[in-house]
């Protein structure tokens, strides 16, 4: 089973096919289908704790969303791009 999955994504990679794998990314409605919510105070709000069916995307379009589980009840998630504030000199010369 496991050499018939294998050459299977090795054929759908060759043609620009990928697997989603979101486990501890934060959650994302384009590319993640939330099928139920699990309390876990040690895990960011909002973050995907269980895979209960692999996604694909071919290129940057989603064929099919992986279907997670999400962490709810922990602190909020930190936003994606968080930069750390400017250090602003523009009184000194």
């Amino acid at each position: 089973m496991s050499l018939t999955e294998r050459e299977l994504m090795n054929a759908l990679e060759k043609h620009g096919v990928k697997k989603i794998d979101p486990l501890g990314q934060k959650f994302d409605p384009n590319r993640h289908q939330a099928m139920y919510e699990i309390e876990d105070a040690s895990v960011p709000n909002g973050s995907v704790v269980q895979v209960v069916q692999a996604g694909y995307l071919i290129g940057d379009r989603v064929l099919r969303p992986a279907m997670v589980a999400v962490s709810k009840g922990g602190p909020k998630a930190p936003p994606a791009s968080a930069e750390p504030p400017a250090n602003d000199n523009a009184g000194a010369k």
